[in-house]
């Protein structure tokens, strides 16, 4: 089977990375995506049941099939909050050693006919099998429209059969594997659930949308953010305290988290003085990035 160099080992074609779990620095991820404890509770919840429930009660009294799909805006934090997930999902399971493999699908696919079905079947039947046969094992799907692209959206270009094929593949084998691996849980994301097939999404115990943050979740994100970085420059956290930082909370509403830490970060550059002493920021500064990042957003809306 071909190899990739990653993470400084040898993995199968398709996989970025394998690491052990629990992981505490993935468990820092799950910490820092600011979300409703409801919502982080149902999907810990729902991914200890994979593993409790699916290999004592057959599928035909609950069709499980081990996969969450995690949906919603770029910058939401699916991909932080999926990884966080596979460690919490370890670590409430005493003494279990589990694995996390992450797949990059775009080393999958191939302009040559048949060869991304090929990648594809041997990356499930083969790469991923094997890792469910060594212990329980979590998978990340990042992207997942790239391996499940919506056939009844496609066009007569871009060798169509072979895009047609590999989505079949997927199906046909995430079939497969959760008749035969009950150990074996699947993470997807996606940014645009639209493109994603319907019959993947229908294979999924759990689609949730990841929504962007609301005015509570903005104001937790941009006081966590500057409370960190106080870690090394001292007056920046001082700003969270200011009369005027609830204000600066509300013209974040409509950023997606990724984009409020930047959004400081654009503060922190707002002058060469300032980016070269960021203790010189002020909450005016971050008052203008706010609104920057705010209308170049809308700008964006707008070209699309």
């Amino acid at each position: 089977m071909a190899t990739v160099q990653a993470n400084d080992l040898a993995l199968p074609k398709g996989i970025q990375r394998s690491r052990p779990l629990p992981d505490a620095a993935l468990g820092a991820l799950w910490d820092s995506i600011i979300l409703d404890e409801r919502l982080k509770s149902q999907l810990l919840s729902q991914a200890i049941l994979s593993f409790t429930l699916r290999g004592k009660v057959d599928r035909s009294v609950i069709p499980l099939h081990g996969v969450i799909l995690l949906v919603g805006p770029p910058g939401t934090g699916k991909t932080s909050l999926a990884r966080g997930l596979a460690h919490r999902t370890a670590e409430s399971f005493q003494g279990g050693k589990f694995r996390l493999l992450e797949v990059e699908p775009h080393m999958l696919t191939s302009s040559a006919m048949g060869k991304t079905q090929r990648a594809v079947s041997d990356l499930f039947s083969q790469s991923i099998a094997e890792a469910a046969a060594g212990g329980p094992t979590i998978v990340l799907l990042d992207e997942v429209e790239t391996l499940a692209a919506d056939r009844s959206k496609m066009s007569l270009e871009a060798n169509p059969i072979d895009i047609h094929r590999a989505t079949d593949a997927v199906l046909v084998q995430l079939d497969v594997l959760a008749d035969q691996h009950t150990n074996l849980l699947f993470l997807a994301t996606s940014n645009f659930p639209q493109a994603v097939d319907s019959a993947f999404t229908s294979r999924c115990d759990l689609v949730m949308h990841v929504p962007l943050p609301d005015r509570e979740a903005c104001s937790r994100i941009l006081k966590d953010c500057l409370t960190k970085l106080g870690a090394t420059y001292s007056a920046i956290a001082k700003l969270s305290a200011s009369p005027q930082f609830e204000g600066c909370a509300d013209e974040c509403v409509g950023l997606d988290g990724r984009a409020i830490r930047k959004m400081v970060a654009n503060a922190l550059a707002s002058s060469p003085q300032t980016a070269m002493n960021p203790e010189r920021v002020t909450i005016e500064d971050l008052f203008a990035a706010a609104r920057a990042a705010k209308a170049n957003r809308v700008q964006g809306v707008k070209a699309s």
